[in-house]
Parts: C-alpha cells; structure tokens; sequence
C-alpha cells in the first residue's frame, strides 16, 4: 500500500510543484445533487424576496440556503443529524457576527474577529470530518456579515430569516431519501467495489498496484463507514456488507478476483432495482458478527482529532488576520475578502495548500472577467440578477469537482452578484478590489503557512505505525489460536484495516509539509507489507475467500 517516495534526510525543504495544478480531473459521481440543491434551496427565498421589494436581505436567507451544499454523502439518517449541526454552526456564525457588527465598527476589531471565527470553524469542521466545502462557505456568510451595517434590533429578524430557510434546505436535503433512502449507501459500496476492482486488475503486482491498493483501501473504510453510521442493520444494508465484504477480499487476493464481476456488482448498485447479492456462506454470515462489535464499541470523541490540527487552525488565524489587515491597509473597503480568500487555502498540509492557493488565485481572476462580462445585463432588471446567481451556484457545484479554479470562476462572480442585492456598485471598483483581495489573501495567507511549521508530523507518522503494530499484534494472537472467535477476529480485522488507511493518510500528509524531518519510510513500507499480509490471512481463516465465493449471482428481493 506505500506509494510515497522516501524522503532523503539530507533535503532541507521540499520544492512546491507546478506541473498538474490546474490540471482537470473527472467530475464528481454526484456533481449534480448538490448543484440542484442549492439552486432548489436558494430560489424560493430569494425570489419571495425579490417580489417583496427585498432583495437586500437576500444575503442572510443565502446563509441558510447553503447549508444544502453539506452532507450528501452520508446515508440519510445520518444526514439528518449532520445538517442540523451545519444549521446551527451556519446560524451561530451569522448571529455572532451580526451582533459584533451592531456592536463595532472598527475594521482592526473587525478583522480580528472574523480571523478567530475562521480558524474555529477551520477547527471544528475537519475536527467533526463533515466533509466538503467545509468550513470555507461558513467563512464565507461570518465573515461578510461582520462588515454589513448593522444595528442590535434588527440582529433577531435577519437571524430568523437566515433559520427559515436553513430549514427549507434541511428538507431539500433530506428530501431524496423519499425516493432512494439507501442511495448514499449505495454509492459508497459501489465506489469500494470499482476501486477494488482497479486494485485487482493490477493482480497485486502490475504497475500502480501500490496507490490502486491503497485506494481502494481507502475506498472500503469509506464504505463501512457510510454503512455504520447509523447502526440500523435493515436487510438493504446487510445485503450491501456483503458486497463490501467481496471488496475486501479482492484487496487480500487479488489475483483470485474477477475484476469484471466487482465492476458489473456496483454497475447495478448505481442503477435503480433491487440490491445484487453474493452466494450467502456462514463464513460471511460469521464476519457480519464483527459488525454487530463494532457497533457496540464506543466510538472516538471528535474532539479527540483537534490536537493535530492545531498547526492547521494556527495557521488559519494568523493568515486570515494578517491578509484582512494587508488588505485594510491597501485602503480596501471590503477586507472580508482576502480573510476568505486565505480561510480557503489551508489543507492537509503545505504542498496542498501552495496548489489551492494558485487554484484561488487562477480562478477568481478568471472569475472576475465573468463577472465584467454579466455585470451590464444584471443591472437592468432584479429577476435577471436572481437567475444569473442562481446559475454561477449551480456552475459552481457542478464544476469544482474538477478542479477547485473551475469551481472558483463560478464561486467568484456569485460572490460579486450577491454584494449587488443591497444596491448596484461600480463594476469597475467591485472587479479591482477582488482582484486585489484575491492577490493579497493568498500569497499572505501562503506566507502565514510558511511561518506555521507542523513540527509534529513525523510524530504522528510514528503515532500511526504504533498503532498499525498494535492491530496487527492483535489480528495475529487471534490467528494463532486453534479455534478463533470468527467475531472477534472479524473486529480486529476491522481495526487493522481502518489503522493502515489512517496511516496512509498521515504519511502523505506529513510528506507534504515544507520543512520535513526524515520520514521512516523503511518502516513505512514493512509495516504496511505485514499489516496488509495479515489481513489476507484474516480472510483465509474466516473462510471467505472459498472458491468461486465471487462468481456467483442471486438477486435478493430488497429494495433500493
């Protein structure tokens, strides 16, 4: 599963890549829903708006409107409680802002609070892994709010607004379940059975069999969890543990695999009908026990991940603060801009975030000529305006799965519309000033990530390959037992799995910090060669790798 290259001790800093950058790459699965639901969430209210002669209040219904871009990859019941969360942190946000904003206006003040707000959200939304867009669209509605004039009697209305149509977007989210409420499910089974069905073709040892692995890998933790989530062990969710179960076993086997029949399995999961079955073994039947431990286990506290993130939160509060007061101090008038900007280049670590700051830079440059371009034909009447944000957030969704600086030129443009509800502004003004802002909060915000050295990523690297040992120590005690609890085995099995994906995670994230220590990537690799040799040892105690046990094909009378 290693496929990272060592890191020689001698290199003093690693060089920042440029090739493949803006380079596109294949949209989403799911591009389409939450292109849709925003454009489903945002229109009712803004449009209600429009006929009442208040557009200007547009901005705060947005805010609850965009909650429906959150959680669509979850299984629905878990959506349910996770777009709450997002309403409440969306609304909590906004509240405080608005409240600072009636209280002060100092821009020093100002910028200083927004920074904070940026870096807690930062915080909270990789801490909780609620997934994209993360905490930049909760940047985004704290940040702007905290420089709209602003007064405390008005706070309770604009908050309500915001709550009213958070709940309309609750349901848009919520609403496909009606008609597939294994959809997300479905999926994520469906995209472990593809990638272990990359992993296969390479029969283990072919070229890129080691990212393929890994992938997949990943792709099948990805699953599980989407499949646990909720705890409900209904018959379409059982159906699809087995199914994820002959993923797992073409990772420990994969020249015993057919790729074809993985491929042809999440071809049917995509499609609408009942959910395809494997041949049912008691070998299968006992490995479904180590669902059951799992699910009694307790889980991990979120607020468990925040320490390693302090270097990441850190650098979100310095690059923040000091790009909104670059851009104060450039005479700016909406510093709230470069804020977001530099909110939005920090990833995993710090090659990632130098390739999100020339995606930024690349795609709201391009993203103001949009907006020079529709600026004239906006003017002339609201509806047009309406429309024309409802297409750029539509655009966005639908595009930035590609890469994030075709999503920008969208995101840009929208942005620079929705400053236009309280009232039309100089299009010549508005296009330099984000041109400016996008400039100076990014390479401000880079700068800040280069002061903001993770000095503890090797030591989670270390931290990783412990608890790989440790797993692997477990797995191995059980197989060294004549007669094995299957669910016991089954569960340490699981726990093995989910520390090599954290491991691999971690090693690419620390291999992509500027100031490197020696990475141990020997040791890397071996642990990864033995936790992975055990696992295929795993399945061929628990029986489940018989012969012919993925060639067969029965159809169980469930539906999607």
């Amino acid at each position: 599963m290693s496929s990272a290259t060592p890191t020689p001790a001698t290199r003093a800093a690693r060089r920042l890549p440029l090739a493949g950058v803006l380079r596109l790459g294949r949209p989403s699965d799911i591009w389409f829903k939450p292109a849709l639901s925003v454009v489903v969430s945002m229109a009712p209210p803004t449009l209600t708006l429009l006929a009442l002669g208040r557009l200007d209040l547009a901005m705060y219904t947005m805010a609850g409107s965009l909650c429906a871009l959150y959680a669509h990859n979850r299984p629905y019941a878990a959506r349910a409680r996770v777009l709450v969360r997002v309403v409440l942190g969306m609304v909590g946000g906004l509240a405080l802002a608005l409240v600072t904003a009636s209280l002060t206006t100092d821009a020093v003040v100002l910028v200083a609070v927004g920074a904070l707000m940026a870096a807690v959200q930062k915080a909270l939304c990789d801490a909780t892994r609620i997934g994209p867009p993360g905490n930049v669209v909760l940047t985004f509605i704290s940040s702007a709010s905290l420089f709209v004039p602003q007064h405390l009697g008005q706070v309770p209305g604009h908050v309500g607004l915001a709550l009213a149509a958070a709940a309309w977007a609750w349901l848009v989210g919520m609403a496909p379940g009606l008609l597939r409420p294994y959809g997300p499910e479905r999926r994520a089974t469906a995209q472990a059975l593809r990638a272990a069905a990359a992993y296969a073709a390479t029969r283990g040892t072919g070229d890129g069999h080691e990212r393929a692995r890994a992938t997949a890998a990943g792709a099948v933790q990805a699953a599980w969890q989407a499949l646990l989530a909720t705890g409900a062990r209904t018959g379409p969710r059982r159906a699809l543990e087995r199914l994820l179960i002959r993923a797992e076993v073409a990772l420990a086997a994969p020249a015993d695999t057919d790729p074809e029949r993985l491929r042809d399995w999440a071809r049917e999961l995509c499609a609408a009908g009942t959910v395809p079955a494997t041949v049912e073994t008691a070998a299968a039947a006992e490995e479904l026990l180590g669902v059951d431990t799992e699910l009694s286990a307790p889980r991990r506290p979120w607020w468990n991940r925040l320490g390693p993130l302090v270097p990441v939160v850190a650098r979100t509060a310095l690059g923040c603060a000091l790009a909104g007061y670059a851009s104060l101090a450039l005479g700016i008038g909406r510093p709230y801009w470069a804020l977001v900007t530099a909110a939005a280049l920090y990833q995993a670590n710090l090659v990632l975030t130098w390739k999100r700051s020339i995606q930024r830079i690349v795609g709201n440059l391009v993203g103001v000529l949009v907006f020079a371009a529709v600026s004239p034909l906006v003017h002339t009447s609201g509806l047009l305006l309406v429309l024309c944000v409802l297409a750029c957030a539509f655009g966005a969704e639908a595009l930035i799965s590609r890469n994030y600086w075709l999503g920008s030129v969208c995101v840009t443009p929208m942005a620079l519309l929705v400053s236009e509800f309280a009232g039309a502004h100089p299009a010549g003004e508005l296009i330099t000033e984000r041109a400016v802002d996008t400039v100076v909060g990014a390479l401000v915000g880079f700068v800040a990530a280069l002061v903001v050295v993770d000095r503890k990523a090797a030591d989670r690297v270390e931290q990783a390959l412990t608890a790989v040992d440790k797993c692997r120590e477990q797995a191995a005690r059980l197989l060294a037992e004549e007669r094995p609890e299957p669910a016991a085995l089954e569960a340490a099995r699981r726990r093995l799995a989910a520390a090599l994906v954290e491991l691999r995670a971690t090693v690419d994230a620390a291999s992509g910090e500027w100031w490197p220590r020696a990475l141990p990537q020997e040791r890397v690799v071996l642990t990864e060669q033995s936790g992975h040799r055990t696992l295929a040892a795993t399945v061929r105690r628990l029986g489940l790798h018989a012969p012919g046990a993925d060639t067969g094909s029965i159809t169980e009378d469930v539906r999607p």
